[in-house]
């Protein structure tokens, strides 16, 4: 099969409409019209496999993830999803993999209001580049460099799911049943906070999403803020498929260092506590404080008054 052949077979025609698409698929360039008084906001990720990914991963959930983990980025900006390209590197055609990597990559797009409006195909070991696009009004956007002395810090939904799903998967740890779809769903197929993003816009002093681990996220954004930070490792949101399955230690050690759970880190100052509430609620988003923003430049863990300490360094991408 021909890569146009490719390309219009398993995309071109699956991809949503929209009315700011002037032009997609099938020219040198896509062209799109933002909203008057919008910014775009751009986010790119390539995952590679054997480094993001194992060969052996269902490619639904794949082309789901592929996507989602973009939209976390739209996300912790308070950005709203509108437009993706795509680059797609494969060593072969599978037809079978590619109806069903396709179909995963479409789920998400339809469920967030994505058009896919261009991209590339080439032949090599296989990886897939997402370069996603949305708008936020203008001066609304979230960013890691706001958060002040005395802001709380927050988490959404639970932590350490997915690393301990990553685990399951690879036959490194075993659950019981009851927890197993559970955990491997959580690391499959992570929801990107889309909405809780927006929710946050006037609200949030600073936010960033978990991708590497909470213990490397919250660094940059203290980095970018100029601010440091206490955590309470005692008030991390540790779901009971984790804290039934490790000990307590090991739970604390997934929540922190896991990586790849994709809820947003985020700050509110104490006079936006109280907004923050009905925000959230009509999110549907569960969120849980669990440290506030200080002087200096790094960030204490503590537990039971004391100063927590973990021998993992969370997750990097070049290790």
């Amino acid at each position: 099969m021909k890569e146009f052949q490719l390309i219009e077979n398993f995309f071109t025609n699956r991809s949503i409409s929209r009315r700011d698409v002037e032009l997609s698929i099938g020219d040198d360039c896509a062209l799109v019209q933002p909203a008057l008084n919008k910014s775009i906001a751009i986010s790119c990720d390539t995952l590679v496999e054997n480094v993001h990914f194992y060969p052996d991963i269902p490619p639904q959930a794949l082309g789901y993830k592929s996507l989602a983990v973009n939209l976390s980025d739209l996300a912790s900006m308070g950005a709203e999803p509108a437009w993706m390209t795509l680059a797609l590197t494969l060593p072969d055609v599978n037809e079978q993999w590619l109806t069903e990597f396709s179909s995963g990559l479409f789920d998400a797009a339809e469920y967030y209001g994505v058009a896919l409006i261009g991209g590339d195909t080439t032949r090599g070991p296989r990886s897939i580049t997402i370069t996603i696009n949305g708008q936020v009004s203008t001066g609304k956007a979230l960013t890691r460099g706001g958060a002040k002395n005395g802001d709380w810090i927050y988490v959404t939904g639970t932590i350490g799911d997915s690393a301990l799903g990553l685990d399951v998967i690879r036959g490194k740890r075993h659950v019981d049943p009851e927890h197993h779809e559970y955990l491997v769903n959580r690391h499959y197929y992570p929801t990107p906070r889309v909405l809780a993003g927006q929710s946050l816009r006037g609200l949030a002093s600073s936010a960033i999403d978990l991708s590497d681990g909470l213990a490397s996220d919250i660094k940059h954004m203290l980095k970018r803020s100029q601010v440091g930070a206490v955590i309470d490792v005692n008030r991390l949101p540790i779901s009971s498929a984790v804290t039934d399955s490790v000990s307590k230690d090991e739970a604390l050690n997934y929540a922190l260092m896991g990586g790849e759970d994709y809820e947003l880190l985020f700050t509110v100052p104490e006079a936006q506590k109280g907004a923050l509430e009905t925000a959230l609620a009509n999110a549907g988003v569960q969120f849980t404080q669990v440290g506030q923003i200080t002087t200096g430049d790094s960030v204490k863990l503590i537990r039971d008054g004391e100063r927590f300490i973990s021998n993992n360094l969370g997750f990097e991408h070049f290790s």
